[in-house]
């Protein structure tokens, strides 16, 4: 059980997470990009003792809470309709409730649904709190090997080729890493545009990132693309795709 310490002079109080659970708050709750083991005891504490759970596809979400054996209520709060689920939620913490905000996987906000919800609640006077979770962004660059200072997380780009390659080609300008978020249906495009603005970059790309079958490459630009077609050819690309690229040239050896 998560918990939090409180000092004074003369002794030290462990509290149990559970004690320290206040009302009229919205948390805003990291979830599992694929594997549910990855999910911390205290984003379950908090879900479970909730009074709403509010959530990008409430389908998604129960699979989550079933897992957990959890029985909160949920209500939808989609990117479609966050403006408008968001006067919902603070009219639950004007009444004093406490509600739980998680995204289909991941952390809210980072490419999902949840900034809006997250200034208007605080903007109405409530307090807004993270609890911290699973990232692909975060988990990408721990593994990557990569030493860029600065790296811009976009996400996902345009699906629109003219705009794709136009963003492919500020980012580059930039000489900061980024990372992005792609499609299998558009991944080979992906490095097809790269392959033809910069193709020395250092590349790692992370694919089912935390489920069974995740696998990562290593290498340059066209050490990758080569790679990904090879696989194309074979009907191996499947799964969702984080990428990051390098402000820095390749030296890595060729990855598989």
């Amino acid at each position: 059980m998560s918990t939090k310490t409180k000092t004074s002079k003369s002794c030290l109080i462990i509290l149990p997470y559970s004690i320290l659970f206040f009302v009229a708050i919205l948390y805003i709750i990291g979830t599992p990009i694929g594997n549910l083991g990855d999910l911390s005891l205290r984003a379950a504490e908090t879900l479970r003792k909730a009074d709403m759970v509010a959530c990008e596809d409430t389908r998604q979400t129960l699979k989550l809470l079933n897992h957990l054996g959890i029985r909160t209520k949920m209500l939808s709060c989609r990117a479609q309709n966050e403006e408008f689920s968001a006067q919902k939620i603070i009219a639950l913490l004007d009444e004093g409730k406490t509600v739980a905000y998680a995204s289909d996987a991941g952390t809210p906000a980072l490419s999902d649904p949840g900034s809006a919800l997250a200034r208007k609640a605080a903007e109405a006077g409530h307090e807004v709190i993270p609890i911290p979770g699973p990232s692909a962004f975060a988990a990408l660059l721990s593994v990557s090997g990569a030493f860029d200072k600065s790296v811009t997380f976009e996400g996902f780009l345009s699906p629109k080729s003219g705009r794709r390659r136009t963003r492919l080609k500020e980012l580059l300008e930039t000489g900061f890493g980024f990372v992005l978020f792609e499609s299998p249906f558009r991944v080979l495009k992906l490095f097809e545009d790269l392959a033809d603005l910069d193709n020395s970059r250092y590349v790692c790309v992370g694919r089912e990132m935390t489920k069974l079958h995740e696998e990562y490459l290593r290498g340059s630009v066209t050490e990758i693309w080569e790679i990904l077609r090879e696989k194309a050819e074979k009907s191996e690309i499947r799964g969702e795709f984080s990428v990051f690229i390098s402000g820095k040239k390749s030296n890595y050896r060729v990855n598989y």
